[in-house]
Formats: C-alpha cells, sequence, structure tokens
C-alpha cells in the first residue's frame, strides 16, 4: 500500500505542489504539463505483458532509459522545454522510489 502511496503520489501530487510554488505565474498551464509527464507510460504498450508489478521500468522501457532520461535533463536547460523536462523527470522520480520498493533492482 506504502509503495502504491508514494508512486501515484509522485505522480500525481508532486505536479501540483512544483506548479503551485514555483509557477504561480502561469499555474493552470504548468499543472497541466506536469501532469501530462505521466504520457512516458505511453511505451509500456510494447512490453508483454503491459502492466507487470514486479518489473522496474526504469532501463526496460524506451522512454524510460538512461538514454532518455540523459535527454530529459537536457530539457532543463532551454527554458521553452523546462516544464516538460521537469515532468518526465517527475515521472522518472516517481519510478525510481517504485523500484526500490522492488528492491533496487534497476534493468
Amino acid at each position: 500500500m506504502l509503495r502504491f502511496i508514494a508512486h501515484y503520489g509522485i505522480h500525481f501530487i508532486l505536479p501540483l505542489i512544483v506548479a503551485y510554488f514555483f509557477f504561480k505565474e502561469y499555474r493552470w498551464k504548468a499543472t497541466l504539463i506536469l501532469l501530462l509527464g505521466i504520457l512516458l507510460d505511453i511505451d509500456h504498450i510494447f512490453a508483454n505483458p503491459i502492466f507487470d508489478p514486479s518489473r522496474c521500468s526504469i532501463n526496460f522501457h524506451p522512454l524510460h532509459s538512461y538514454w532518455a532520461i540523459c535527454f530529459y535533463v537536457i530539457l532543463l536547460f532551454f527554458s521553452k522545454t523546462r516544464l516538460w523536462g521537469i515532468a518526465f523527470l517527475i515521472h522518472i522520480l516517481a519510478d525510481v522510489v517504485d523500484c526500490l520498493f522492488l528492491g533496487g533492482k534497476f534493468n
């Protein structure tokens, strides 16, 4: 239960907190973009099974690979893509926490 709360809390509550405190001038747009970070899970459709509660997503799915994570970090350096970079990295953080509950086994 704690794993579920931590994982989905980071996915859905942390973006609200970040938007509220750090993007006050355009809070609603920031909230929407930060919540859209969940779109990274689209790459799960290529896995079999699509959802496996005992699988760590980090470096298993293409959009969760170490190369993709490096790209999300690069997005932080440009003002036009910074919010998307934060959204994707929040998503990755949620998945890292999920992997830690699985015993820290990263693929």
